[in-house]
């Protein structure tokens, strides 16, 4: 994900500094210097790096500081507090027309993902506010991305407004928002043309889209891969347009972040979703505060309870502890509850969200290989309901069916048949004997 690199260098950095009972200037510097060093390197613009540390360093040094009873604490809480400053102080909301529809034009380059992101974000304003979007075709110059967000429209059973590539996006965009006033729609997303460059054609287009639709938000959508690039984009959209808010994608990707930290800065516009993976549910709104405290490594609780309460059923995880309290956890819940937590995300994702994860031993090393999520699906819907029930009837001859039906090797079903049991007996020392002896280690069937 973005910042790891930002994160554990940071992480390190404050970890000097935590635990000591008296905090000097010289030690303030030495960690700011560190601090610029991990921001350079996550390629946040030097201005905004150079502001940061300042405001900072200002703070970390005052008599609030000083003469507290933890100043190293202190220290970390101000780092916290001006990171999530940085980033936009708190999480901006999307914006409601008085009279519906509420028009959201969506804008960016070529490539960033902006066709992608206009159907993610319809289905999250249904999904999460319930609200009922039309998606409107305006790239005319692709005639792919016309086919593309129709192709999503089916995927999201969501209507998509197109009248083809020879009638102007202008014209496309005034009887997009009138077909919406008829049938109710509360939001409009307006998918417009992207270029490779950005030049004088688009920017009059975009002008002339803006000036009929009168949009209550314009989104720029920035690719995060594209580090100081996507800031100088967001920088030259935000002059000609005057943008509202951006969305940057592939934040879940191979990239150093610092984009997230310098468009807010540069821009002085909210981020204000994130896109965080391929799928069409992978947008989510953007928290200054949550994602300061994930890098900082102090983990990200709200979101992995929202993404908990989103994915899983209550009475059922109700449901399912009774079961694991009572030792009748059976390979039918095992399996309904991998689907359940595969819904959330990548698992080393939402482990990582975990307060104090940063602390546990090899979780950099963690690899949750989401092929043996399926391997281990296969072989457990390759069982009879009984053998689901009573793991302990599967016999050598039933583990040969099972191996042949589910397409993998006895070894597997021996292991999976095994971590199954290990698994059984730690929820029966959890239950049962809380706090008595050392555990030990356990490895689920997909790590």
């Amino acid at each position: 994900m973005a910042f790891e690199g930002l994160a554990d260098r940071l992480q390190g950095t404050i970890q000097k500094i935590r635990g000591k009972g008296k905090v000097n200037e010289a030690d303030v510097k030495e960690m700011m210097r560190e601090v610029r060093l991990a921001l350079l390197e996550a390629d946040v613009n030097f201005k905004v790096v150079k502001t940061f540390v300042k405001k900072v360093s200002e703070r970390a040094v005052g008599q609030e500081v000083m003469q507290s009873l933890t100043p190293g604490q202190q220290v970390i809480k101000v780092v916290k507090e001006e990171l999530t400053e940085l980033m936009g102080g708190e999480q901006s909301q999307i914006a409601v027309a008085k009279r519906p529809p509420t028009v959201i034009m969506m804008v960016g380059l070529q490539g960033a993902g902006k066709t992608t992101t206009t159907g993610k974000l319809a289905n999250l304003l249904r999904k999460k506010y319930n609200r009922k979007p039309l998606l409107v075709a305006a790239d005319i110059y692709r005639p792919a991305a016309i086919k593309q967000l129709e192709t999503l429209g089916k995927q999201l059973s969501m209507p998509v407004f197109s009248l083809g590539d020879q009638v102007s996006p202008v014209e496309i965009a005034k009887q997009a928002i009138e077909k919406a006033k008829e049938e109710h729609h509360d939001y409009v997303l307006i998918d417009t043309a992207g270029r490779l460059h950005i030049d004088e054609k688009l920017m009059g287009e975009l002008e002339d889209i803006k000036e009929l639709a009168n949009p209550d938000e314009i989104f720029l959508v920035v690719d995060a891969m594209t580090g100081q690039d996507a800031v100088n984009v967001a920088q030259s959209f935000n002059e000609s347009l005057g943008i509202s808010g951006v969305v940057l994608t592939k934040l879940d990707g191979d990239t150093r972040g610092g984009a997230a930290l310098s468009i807010r800065s540069v821009t002085e516009k909210p981020i204000k979703f994130v896109g965080m993976g391929e799928k069409l549910d992978a947008l989510e709104p953007f928290h200054p505060e949550r994602m300061a405290s994930r890098i900082l490594g102090m983990g990200d609780v709200l979101s992995l309870i929202e993404k908990a309460q989103a994915n899983v059923d209550e009475d059922k995880a109700k449901e399912l502890e009774k079961k694991m309290r009572t030792m009748s956890f059976t390979f039918e819940d095992f399996l309904e509850q991998l689907g359940q937590v595969k819904q959330m995300g990548p698992l080393d994702e939402l482990i990582k969200m975990m307060p104090g994860a940063n602390k546990m031993k090899g979780l950099d090393k963690l690899q949750v290989d989401e092929k043996q999520l399926s391997h281990v699906e296969a072989i457990i819907q390759s069982m009879t309901k009984e053998e689901k029930q009573h793991p302990e009837t599967i016999n050598a001859s039933r583990k040969k069916r099972i191996a042949r039906g589910s397409g993998r090797n006895i070894q597997e079903v021996n292991r999976l048949l095994k971590q199954f049991e290990d698994m059984k007996k730690m929820m029966k020392q959890m239950s049962g004997m809380q706090g008595k002896g050392k555990k030990k280690g356990l490895k689920f069937p997909f790590m």
